[in-house]
């Protein structure tokens, strides 16, 4: 993603509709996590840009870092009074076995080398970690949209659930998110020529918002085809 498509994620995060439904998802996850294992630990959020992510981490009570290649990202986190460390996702600044928990939403379909990032990712985790990941779903929805915020390609389940177990990793679960959407913005990605990070109106964004969180109440929706994938995994034992 370039600079000038990060700053625009930074400053659309806290109010998008998207984006405020995917930290929806991060908070339910890792809190249940933090409860079955008697308490929250170390995290390392992956990718983090302006560190929207890790300020949900941190107000969970984890230790969290924001990790970011991107200067002006990074420094936007920083402002927001995140611990961030500079570095690449396929070579993390981090111990093996040290992290409790890794988080990198809507990250892996950026980088070059998805493999390797799953390698490294897992290394960093302590037995009974968890490895929380999003990525875009679905190959036949790839538009502009994609192009304009960088991605490399988007995922089908199977081909997700395979990068993680050939990086050492136990599958917990691999589900759908943002599915009753979907008919709608492939439609709107058909036509699109940009980027969709943009401004929304307030009462449909909050609309929106609402559409995407009724799903949680839903499960059966989680594994019909969606616009996201959200992959949930362990180190293999």
């Amino acid at each position: 993603m370039d600079t000038d498509e990060i700053r625009k994620l930074c400053a659309l995060e806290d109010r998008h509709w998207w984006y405020a439904a995917r930290r929806a998802v991060l908070r339910r996850e890792v809190a249940a996590f933090a409860r079955a294992r008697g308490g929250a630990g170390r995290a390392l959020d992956v990718g983090a840009a302006g560190g929207g992510n890790t300020r949900v981490l941190g107000a969970l009570g984890w230790t969290a870092t924001a990790l970011e290649h991107d200067a002006p990202a990074a420094e936007v986190a920083r402002h927001r009074r995140q611990t961030v460390a500079r570095a690449d996702a396929v070579h993390l600044p981090v111990a093996s076995g040290t992290v409790d928990l890794v988080v990198a939403m809507d990250v892996l379909e950026h980088l070059d080398d998805d493999r390797a990032a799953m390698v490294e990712w897992v290394r960093v985790l302590a037995p009974g970690g968890r490895l929380l990941v999003t990525v875009p779903a679905d190959p036949s929805l790839w538009s502009a949209h994609d192009v304009a915020v960088g991605h490399r390609r988007r995922y089908v389940a199977v081909e997700l659930r395979a990068l993680a177990v050939a990086a050492g990793a136990a599958v917990l679960d691999i589900r759908s998110w943002n599915v009753a959407l979907r008919p709608a913005i492939a439609w709107r990605r058909r036509a699109s020529t940009g980027s969709d990070l943009d401004h929304v109106p307030a009462p449909l964004n909050l609309a929106l918002r609402a559409v995407v969180e009724a799903e949680r109440l839903v499960p059966a929706l989680q594994r019909r085809p969606g616009v996201t994938l959200v992959l949930v995994a362990e180190p293999a034992r």
